[in-house]
């Protein structure tokens, strides 16, 4: 990621709505830099615009209109949809990029704007670089040199009222023909979210019986208790007999958590074992690999090596799985969080889609989700924040990186230590996994007593 950047980090822009950078000012820039960007690298071009169910999602919405039509670009206003739904869109309808309203899991008065290229994909960072130039100019008064048409040269806004009926056509076609979901007892918690009516019509159309959670948005509850980070609503259903499984989205649907039968949870480690073992079986798994972070547990690669299955690590973020995905030519993939890519049906990740894939490994095989998740077993795992003086490289810590590999041998194939710094705080975090609980919380403690002789605060 470029240090240059000022605006963008790795999933666009984000922060507290009305403050900077989320303000109505910059919102309207950014609208502004996106248009003269396309009018720089397309013939008419046209923007689709969605959003989650946040209170701000509205002024955030009209001030990129005015940007982008100030442009003389057009816009297609789709509403509330999941994330995934504004990639699809830009994409099947030949649009020249999408741009999401939301801030995802994060509470109702943050917000945040990510965009998406004619492809589907997150822009590359050379296209978000030039955007942010012709927003900062625009939002500084120095935007003289870009195009400011008037008359007939002005854009044009109109709501696509089909928008969400397209999107659950994709999705159920993704669910394999003459199979269906007859009977089978779901609850579903949408987190007030901008799944809260596609989620259901899919699942209800395939024939499921669902009890819903977190499906009647009011601008401030969105995540508030509800969705993957909070599933213990769908537990409880599924333990007091009520459903069969449980799902659980984020607030932009991009997400997904499950609970089985039992009411214990399923993770994105879990979900990716399931569906990659499922596709190796299918013969559909690209290389017979998955793409996932640094974060994954070391119960998912032992899986996939018993199964003869590559995994490749990233660091952490969706957009470097999707970019070894891509550069590898690689179709699953994801993040314990639940993010989790198909490659071969959408071009982000989708929590629908992938409670899709799920549920199309349990119609099939006839196994209950309990038992499909039981081919990977999670590692304990202990996890150290550390308050550092400063973030100095770890291969300029001799006894740091000394200390490392001498515990690494004594943990062997059967454990692992992942040591990184906070992104946004003077932590250094050590995550030790293991087997044996007691020698992992011995490694864990090792390694702590060097940190904290070589770099505590």
């Amino acid at each position: 990621m470029s240090d240059t950047r000022k605006i963008f980090g790795t999933d666009g822009v984000r922060g507290k709505a009305n403050e900077p950078p989320m303000t109505v000012e910059m919102a309207m820039a950014i609208g502004q830099g996106v248009a003269a960007m396309l009018q720089h690298h397309h013939s008419r071009p046209k923007i689709i615009i969605g959003k989650d169910t946040r209170l701000s999602g509205y002024m955030f919405e009209n001030a990129l209109v005015a940007g982008i039509v100030s442009m003389g670009v057009d816009v297609h206003l789709v509403g509330p949809l999941p994330t995934p739904a504004i990639a699809f869109l830009t994409q099947d309808m030949r649009s020249s990029a999408g741009i999401v309203i939301s801030a995802s899991h994060n509470p109702f008065y943050d917000n945040g704007i990510k965009i998406f290229g004619p492809d589907g994909y997150k822009l590359p960072d050379e296209i978000e670089l030039e955007i942010e130039s012709n927003a900062l100019a625009c939002l500084n008064g120095n935007g003289h040199h870009m195009p400011r048409p008037t008359e007939t040269g002005l854009g044009k806004a109109s709501r696509l009222d089909d928008a969400p009926g397209r999107f659950i056509v994709f999705l159920k076609k993704a669910f394999p023909a003459g199979q269906t979901l007859d009977g089978m007892r779901i609850a579903v918690d949408c987190a007030h979210g901008a799944t809260y009516k596609v989620a259901p019509t899919v699942l209800s159309e395939l024939g499921a019986k669902l009890k819903l959670i977190g499906v009647s948005p009011d601008g401030v509850n969105i995540n508030d208790g509800v969705g993957s980070l909070h599933p213990e609503g769908v537990q409880e259903m599924v333990r007091s007999g009520q459903a069969e499984i449980g799902l659980a989205f984020d607030g932009d649907g991009d997400r997904l958590i499950m609970v089985d039968e039992k009411g214990e949870l399923v993770d994105g480690d879990h979900i990716m074992a399931i569906c990659a073992n499922h596709m190796l079986n299918q013969g559909t798994l690209v290389q017979g690999a998955v793409v996932a972070t640094v974060m994954s547990n070391l119960g998912l690669e032992l899986c996939m090596r018993e199964r003869g299955i590559k995994l490749l690590r990233t660091k952490v973020g969706d957009r470097y799985v999707v970019e070894a995905m891509r550069a590898g030519g690689y179709n699953l993939g994801g993040e314990q969080s639940g993010h989790l890519l198909y490659l071969d049906h959408s071009t982000t990740g989708d929590g629908i889609l992938s409670a899709l894939m799920v549920l199309t490994v349990m119609v099939s095989t006839g196994q209950p989700l309990h038992e499909l998740k039981s081919i990977m077993t999670q590692m304990p795992q202990v996890l150290i924040n550390l308050r550092v003086k400063d973030k100095k490289p770890i291969s300029e810590v001799p006894a740091l990186a000394k200390a490392m590999k001498a515990q690494e041998e004594r943990l062997g194939e059967n454990g692992r230590i992942l040591v990184r710094y906070s992104g946004t705080e003077p932590l250094l975090r050590i995550m030790v996994e293991a087997l044996d609980p007691d020698l992992m919380h011995d490694v864990a403690g090792e390694l702590k007593a060097v940190v904290q002789k070589e770099l505590g605060a």
